[in-house]
């Protein structure tokens, strides 16, 4: 007896993701993976592939698109509430259509597997809108370490007065260790306060947090 269409939706759902997306704050990525089935009218594997790639992508930007509305905010509420927004939906909209490959595997029934990521400065971008270059370049350090934050993970943290991108980690990388460091004193109302820092919205803080 064959399934019926009902029962193969069903599986087709059930492989096509290989487990929850996951946000990585140290990496800057929310981040997917899918598979895609192959064709099973399909003359060989090969042939296969053409399709199922475009579909294990599609289910990857599927479920990264329902991540980003998840994420928090800093100052209060989540992504899908500034999604109200028409224009943070087209942002965001392209963000993830924009998604970048992190890994792309054939299997030998011609179907893929695909581990596919938006960077979450992508996103910040997408709620508070690109950043203007400066006439004269950007300046100042390209990297800060911020310590003593006590503040969870989120999107859109001001340092200061500063609107920057940002990673969220526990232990200093070594390509960041030479960096300037600053201490920060308190994390309230989405603003990070700190002394004053030679900071541009070109500059990527690195935020180290307590460890768990």
């Amino acid at each position: 007896m064959r399934a019926g269409p009902i029962v193969a939706l069903l599986a087709l759902t059930a492989s096509a993701a290989a487990e929850p997306p996951r946000v990585d704050w140290a990496r800057g990525l929310v981040i997917a993976d899918a598979v895609g089935i192959a064709d099973r009218h399909a003359p060989n594997p090969a042939v296969a592939r053409g399709t199922s790639r475009r579909g294990a992508e599609d289910a990857a930007r599927k479920l990264l698109a329902a991540k980003l509305g998840e994420l928090p905010v800093a100052g209060g509420g989540k992504v899908a509430d500034r999604a109200k927004d028409d224009a943070v939906k087209d942002r965001l909209a392209k963000a993830v259509a924009a998604s970048i490959t992190l890994a792309a595997e054939p299997e030998t029934d011609g179907a893929w597997q695909v581990t596919m990521a938006v960077p979450l400065e992508a996103v910040r971008q997408a709620l508070v809108g690109p950043r203007d270059l400066p006439a004269d370049g950007d300046k100042g350090p390209p990297v800060i370490i911020v310590e003593g934050v006590s503040a969870k993970p989120a999107l859109a943290w001001k340092v200061g007065s500063v609107e920057a991108p940002a990673l969220w980690v526990t232990t200093v990388p070594d390509w960041a260790k030479s960096a300037p460091h600053v201490k920060a004193k308190r994390a309230k109302a989405g603003v990070i306060e700190v002394d004053g820092i030679d900071a541009t919205p070109a500059t990527l803080f690195v935020i180290v947090t307590p460890p768990g």
